[in-house]
């Protein structure tokens, strides 16, 4: 008798799909995650522009009641400065004079050099120790070698608050 060939197995399929393919899938795919983790922000950081935070433009700066009319009143307030990505509160000063008809808050600094300047109640005057440049009231240079009057912050009043603005230099006159 012959015999019948007993049947062969069947043939294992072809495995395209090893336990080693599927250890090198998981680690590329770690290295991809960890890659997308770190780069993602580095990118960030390095092609994007900073926080679009602008400075504080207005800072409230004090309580107008207790301002006399006509007499120079130093008054220290707070702003905050963005650098970047850094945020800086600052200290910084302004000479208020309030008017009949206004309010007039003038930067720290003389025009000539960058000094601070102080009120010469004597004189009637805004003084500048360094080189004796002196300014009237209403800021205009009067004696010394400041080239320009005294700037002067933008103002506006909210009930009883002043609110300082950015400094700006005076326009010149033609």
């Amino acid at each position: 008798m012959d015999e019948m060939p007993s049947p062969q197995p069947p043939a294992p399929p072809n495995e395209s799909f090893t336990r080693r393919g599927f250890y090198i899938g998981a680690i590329y795919g770690m290295g991809a995650a960890i890659m997308a983790a770190l780069g993602v922000p580095a990118l960030a950081y390095l092609l994007l522009p900073p926080k679009l935070r602008k400075s504080d433009q207005w800072v409230e700066a004090g309580d107008i009641t207790r301002l006399t009319l006509n007499v120079p009143v130093e008054i220290t307030f707070r702003r905050n400065r963005v650098d970047g990505w850094k945020i800086t509160s600052e200290k910084s000063t302004a000479w208020v004079v309030k008017h009949a008809d206004n309010l007039v808050a003038f930067g720290p600094q003389c025009t000539h050099l960058g000094c601070a300047y102080h009120w010469d109640e004597s004189k009637s005057e805004f003084l500048c120790p360094c080189h004796t440049s002196l300014f009237s009231i209403d800021g205009q240079v009067t004696s010394g070698p400041a080239p320009r009057p005294l700037d002067r912050y933008e103002t506006k009043v909210e009930g009883k608050k002043l609110w300082l603005g950015p400094l700006q230099a005076p326009e010149k006159k033609s």
